[in-house]
């Protein structure tokens, strides 16, 4: 399991992308300060979860004073319909945190059951299903860290960790 240190400049770097300099500018136009709301995060279709403590993180980071609660962990199988997470708190916090949550538990679910499903048509037989380093840029322990969660291996994690000649190499 990757500690928050690594996974915090992750979040920050995508809440700081989203809400740029001027921050959440609508949930100001609208949403009343003391507004509270009470947000499930729920699981569409079956699946293995993965990037639910991004998606916390990123909640935390924007409002320290919001409640998260986890209902699901990460490499958990999950139901469509399943509850995930809760979120207590500040309305215009919890839409501001919102987005990133969601692409981070989104994506990353959806690499993780892609593996599950690769790792269940490969059970019986010696093959072992590993990632790459095409990872998406800067989200690439994450990325690997969800191949994980859906019962897969890493291969490598960068260029330092092995030699491995290839054509290109050879070329």
């Amino acid at each position: 399991m990757l500690p928050d240190l690594l996974l915090e400049p992750l979040v920050r770097a995508a809440l700081h992308e989203d809400l740029g300099p001027a921050g959440d500018i609508t949930c100001r136009a609208v949403i009343p300060p003391a507004l509270t709301y009470d947000a499930a995060l729920v699981a569409r279709r079956a699946g293995v979860v993965s990037g639910l403590r991004l998606a916390g993180l990123a909640f935390r980071l924007v409002d320290p004073g919001l409640g998260v609660t986890m209902l699901a962990a990460d490499g958990d199988p999950v139901a469509p319909g399943q509850v995930l997470m809760r979120v207590a708190g500040a309305a215009a916090s919890i839409l501001m945190a919102e987005r990133v949550a969601l692409n981070f538990a989104g994506r990353l679910s959806g690499i993780a059951t892609l593996t599950a499903a690769h790792v269940a048509r490969t059970r019986g037989t010696r093959a072992r299903i590993t990632c790459t380093r095409k990872t998406t840029p800067g989200l690439r322990a994450a990325e690997k860290e969800a191949v994980r969660h859906g019962g897969g291996a890493s291969h490598r994690f960068g260029l330092s960790d092995a030699i491995l000649i290839k054509d290109n190499h050879i070329a």
